[in-house]
């Protein structure tokens, strides 16, 4: 397991996360390490373009027919 040091936290920051902390019943270290595996397992913009552009479409409406669909609606 690595062991992180995080500089230049505003008190404000550490103090809210103490709290948050304290009312999960958990350290701040566990509840800062959860909070970052949390955030480290969301995927990236970059991903999820990536995964949208990778996946077939071509049963999928046509952009004449998103198009007219629009254009219906606003009649």
């Amino acid at each position: 397991m690595t062991t992180l040091y995080i500089r230049d936290v505003s008190e404000a920051v550490a103090e809210t996360l103490k709290e948050r902390a304290a009312a999960a019943g958990m350290s701040l270290s566990a509840y800062v390490a959860g909070e970052l595996a949390r955030v480290a397992a969301r995927p990236t913009n970059a991903e999820i373009v990536s995964r949208l552009k990778a996946q077939d479409r071509s049963a999928g409406p046509s952009t004449v027919d998103i198009v007219e669909a629009v254009r219906d609606s606003r009649r």
